[in-house]
């Protein structure tokens, strides 16, 4: 790409951690051509910090769970339809989807219904081997190429003849491993014989409803375990104001922080983590902070995942090692009573809290993709497929090409 021809690309996520995933996409697109870009799409604060002018606010669409979406349905189609026909009206070089597959797959469908055949683009498989695996076929119908953050993914999209890369997990690039826990405790006043706890309610507004009075309660019974102590909640601008009132009589004071550095530095500080299940766990894994994560949905999406689930665990660090190292207390499981009971086993036992390390260390190991950072291994496809297109090449270049540069 030329700075005389800078490349289009139209950008679509609808939860934070896509928005944090293209934030760094972005930046590395940048990079990569020499600022000669141009964006368009639909994101959060992180893609906001990086030029983006969201079409839509990111929160209508932070949605999980099938008895959560539905009565948003009529919005969330609603921003479906305007953001195909946007994209029919500026005609970028490609689409690129990230994560939030029950929208993202809505645009793509959409536009292929359309007669469209601009690159479209995903980025974050699927849990395919978790569940519902026909969904890598109908990704095969609508989409161009898929990058995958896992590397055992590729193979699930490729046998229904996706073309589909491992770019490796930006988690690697985020900083979690560099936070200052010493410049935390200044800046906030804990002393350094006080004992921290980050406490992590997720990013969608229904998941942190649910957790906040689970997770509440789990610290106030912890406390009667083993002593007073602080605690640390890290949040994004989508829930800040539901996290900051509901944890007002929490263990502490609580301390609320917003920006990635603080989180990391809180990391650095704290002695466990309790955490809602999902990516954050492996920025925990990569700062070396052992952790219990819990979830809770509403109970049909609850009854419903139980029939279809097909692995054991659904914890990415106990995915990647294949042994349940991570607690993992889901559904029903998720109590207030066993959330305090493994939190306690983690601040006490220290041969406990030397094989989470050792087990982080290998998670670490395994998600090490080589050569470039991800971000830039994603932005090399992402150039490689528009380029394809412009000059009417018929495949796709593979991302290993561009690993040494």
């Amino acid at each position: 790409m030329t700075a005389t021809e800078p490349i289009f690309i139209f950008f679509v996520t609808g939860e934070p951690s896509g928005d944090a995933l293209g934030g760094k996409l972005i930046a590395a697109l940048r990079q990569r051509t020499g600022g000669a870009l141009r964006i368009a799409g639909i994101g959060g604060e992180r893609m906001q910090d990086e030029g983006l002018d969201s079409l839509v606010p990111l929160d209508d669409l932070a949605v999980m769970g099938v008895a959560e979406v539905l009565p948003r349905a009529p919005l969330i189609l609603r921003r479906v339809s305007e953001t195909v026909a946007a994209i029919r009206a500026l005609r970028p070089d490609a689409v690129v989807t990230i994560d939030s597959s029950g929208f993202s797959w809505r645009v793509a469908h959409g536009l292929r219904r359309c007669g469209e055949t601009l690159p479209l683009i995903h980025y974050v498989a699927p849990m395919v081997w978790a569940w519902r695996a026909g969904r890598a076929r109908r990704m095969a119908r609508w989409y161009d190429h898929l990058m995958t953050l896992l590397p055992f993914e590729p193979p699930y999209f490729e046998r229904v003849g996706l073309s589909c890369c491992y770019v490796g997990h930006p988690v690697l690039e985020s900083g979690a491993d560099r936070g200052d826990g010493a410049r935390f405790r200044e800046t906030h006043g804990v002393g350094e014989d006080e004992l921290l706890i980050t406490t992590l309610p997720g990013s969608r507004s229904a998941e942190v409803a649910r957790l906040l009075p689970i997770f509440g309660a789990a610290l106030k019974r912890l406390e009667s375990l083993i002593g007073r102590f602080r605690v640390v909640v890290p949040t994004v601008e989508t829930v800040a104001a539901l996290v900051s009132k509901a944890v007002r009589d929490w263990p502490g004071p609580p301390i609320i922080v917003q920006r990635a550095d603080e989180k990391y530095d809180a990391f650095a500080a704290s002695c466990v983590a309790l955490a809602a299940s999902g990516s954050v766990a492996l920025e925990l894994a990569l700062a070396k902070l052992p952790m219990v994560v819990g979830y809770r949905l509403n109970p049909l999406t609850e009854a419903l995942l139980d029939r279809v689930l097909k692995v054991r665990h659904v914890n990415l660090i106990n995915l990647l090692l294949g042994k349940p190292l991570v607690c993992e207390l889901l559904g029903r499981n998720c109590t207030p009573e066993r959330a305090a009971a493994s939190l306690a086993e983690l601040v006490r036992d220290e041969r406990v809290r030397a094989a989470h390390h050792q087990g982080y260390d290998e998670v670490r190991w395994r998600l090490e993709a080589g050569g470039a950072s991800p971000s830039l291994r994603a932005a090399n496809q992402i150039l490689d497929v528009v380029a394809a297109r412009r000059c009417g090449g018929p495949a796709l270049t593979p991302v290993s090409r561009r690993n040494s540069r």
